[in-house]
């Protein structure tokens, strides 16, 4: 579950690093099927909101949250978007799933108080509930603007590679022990 980070918004389908991710995942024989249910735009309200129906109607054995760079950039509460959080991967976990959290980092205009307590969150949420946790996603990707689209929001495709870089050592060994 995710955002526009995750829902390829800009680019060609099939270019974005969760097409990028089944691809690896077939390379590396790994028999999984991926269902990307991120939608451009979305916030943790949204994603706590669509999680019930999409957890009964796909049976996950894993669950990867992309949710909260939304959240952020409209400046809403970060207890909220914590909340909203805690609430997703409990339900996931309730179903026996196991969840994996990406993190995000906001523009520092939005405060140092903000900014730091909106990254820590993501932590925080992760050493509570046991999750593993991808720190920032846009490693590597954030600091090169030539790695952006015009608004300078949303990656470009060749960010995307980078991207899953970022996020396969994680998810490589919760599937792996699957």
């Amino acid at each position: 579950m995710g955002d526009s980070l995750s829902a390829e918004y800009g680019i060609t389908r099939g270019t974005g690093w969760v097409a990028l991710l089944e691809r690896k995942l077939k390379q590396e024989k790994i028999p999984a099927t991926i269902v990307n249910a991120s939608i451009s735009g979305e916030t943790t309200i949204g994603g706590r909101t669509r999680m019930p129906a999409l957890l009964d109607q796909h049976k996950p054995h894993i669950v990867v949250i992309e949710l909260g760079a939304n959240d952020g950039l409209r400046g809403l509460p970060v207890a909220s978007a914590e909340s909203n959080l805690r609430a997703m991967v409990s339900m996931a976990q309730q179903k026996k799933a196991k969840v994996m959290l990406i993190g995000m980092r906001m523009p520092p205009n939005y405060g140092r108080a903000y900014t730091e307590s909106f990254f820590n969150m993501f932590k925080k949420i992760a050493n509570e509930t046991k999750s593993p946790l991808v720190p920032f996603m846009l490693e590597g990707v954030a600091d090169k603007p030539s790695l952006f689209q015009q608004d300078r929001l949303h990656p470009l495709a060749a960010a995307h590679p980078i991207i899953l870089n970022n996020i396969w050592p994680t998810f490589s060994g919760l599937v792996k022990k699957q």
